[in-house]
């Protein structure tokens, strides 16, 4: 940390306690060239998602939606399960080398982890989200589930 005083590029923390409601880490240092003392933040900077819709649009990524996508599709599926699976998908997201995420490819993290915990719900989704209109396309999408082939 760089001395706010001498510029020097060295300190020591001399005490750390919770700030801002426990959002940040105020931290008392010590410069190691002048000694003066000075306060520093720490506090946690969110990524802004945004998500790129089929159609080119970009909106903010909102968990809730993709809470309210998985509920719809796994309400077989327990709660701590199904936070346990959008809190993967989020982590994935913000690794994600870009800000920007097609939306393609969050239902892609979706299905796949639907497909290993519940394949009703992966159906059931893929159906939706793959705007299924007739049985000869859900036919199809099955086939796909199991392994056949997509013009089968």
């Amino acid at each position: 940390m760089q001395c706010p005083y001498c510029g020097f590029n060295g300190s020591n923390v001399l005490e750390s306690r919770d700030a801002r409601d426990g959002r940040a880490t105020r931290r008392r240092r010590e410069c190691l060239g002048c000694k003066k003392r000075f306060t520093t933040y720490e506090e946690v900077k969110v990524v802004e998602l945004k998500v790129i819709k089929k159609d080119g649009r970009k909106e903010d990524f909102q968990r809730d939606k993709l809470e309210r996508c998985v509920e719809k599709a796994c309400w077989r599926i327990e709660e701590d399960g199904r936070e346990r699976m959008l809190d993967e998908i989020e982590m994935e997201l913000l690794n994600w080398p870009s800000v920007e995420i097609p939306s393609q490819e969050i239902a892609r993290m979706l299905m796949m982890r639907l497909k290993k915990s519940d394949p009703v719900a992966y159906i059931r989704f893929a159906t939706v989200y793959g705007d299924i209109k007739d049985l000869k396309e859900l036919e199809r999408l099955i086939k796909l589930f199991k392994g056949g082939k997509k013009d089968d």
